[in-house]
């Protein structure tokens, strides 16, 4: 099942997907366009932690001519980055470049501490889609992103879905896609992650606890380009969703 969260007629509305349309909480079927949407993750009663995944994909270490990571590389995310889909993501004054990142996204579902990676599945409440905004400009070390790079408010859209992960019986084996106004400019396969889902469940859960609703973003292929004011750019991955985003 495909879930959302949206803001229709001054509320904040639980949906799923029926028929191309959203099936509000309340009974009410709404087209996709009449609606605001949001992260498509529930509040949480504690603070969610984001962790994202760096040089996940050899592809993509080799187009920054960095050597694939032995361990993973993983920075931390605050939640103000989120957005929903087809939000607005404004491209600071005055940066030479700017990228997106087409990024399968892991979502928690239970309290996972010391999991081993055979029973990782039974922990992720689904996938969705994230595209992890870079400012290249700030960059000073690809291993370990400083925040003006990587943390920044709107630079990170996710969704439209959450998608539920018995929909999703091989995530490690999803087609990924960038568009920029309507021009291909990534292609890759989750298949080509270093560190696959249950690897990264099984990596983390030994040292930190990860609650219900804490995001893992896996990464990104080669194929990165930079993104101009006015850019829309779709991030999309088999069976769980496009996003799309433009560029103030």
């Amino acid at each position: 099942m495909k879930h959302a969260r949206v803001a229709y007629a001054g509320a904040i509305h639980e949906a799923i997907e029926r028929d191309g349309q959203l099936l509000l909480a309340d009974g009410r079927l709404v087209s996709q366009d009449a609606v605001i949407w949001l992260p498509p993750l529930k509040p949480v009663p504690q603070a969610r932690t984001i962790l994202a995944l760096g040089l996940n994909y050899a592809d993509h270490a080799k187009e920054l001519d960095f050597k694939a990571p032995e361990e993973p590389l993983v920075f931390i995310k605050g939640e103000a980055a989120l957005m929903g889909h087809r939000g607005l993501t404004r491209r600071p004054p005055g940066v030479t470049y700017m990228h997106y990142e087409c990024e399968l996204t892991i979502v928690i579902g239970r309290t996972a501490r010391q999991v081993k990676r055979g029973d990782a599945h039974d922990f992720i409440a689904g996938y969705t889609v994230a595209n992890d905004y870079a400012i290249r400009d700030y960059l000073e070390n690809w291993y370990r992103p400083n925040l003006r790079v990587k943390n920044r408010d709107t630079c990170t859209p996710i969704g439209p879905w959450l998608v539920d992960a018995a929909d999703v019986p091989n995530p490690n084996a999803l087609a990924l896609q960038t568009t920029v106004n309507g021009k291909v400019t990534q292609s890759g396969n989750t298949k080509d992650m270093i560190f696959d889902a249950p690897f990264l469940i099984e990596y983390f859960s030994s040292f930190m606890t990860l609650q219900p609703g804490d995001l893992i973003l896996t990464g990104t292929p080669d194929g990165i380009v930079d993104c101009k004011s006015g850019d829309v750019i779709v991030t999309e991955i088999e069976s769980i969703g496009a996003l799309i985003n433009t560029i103030q």
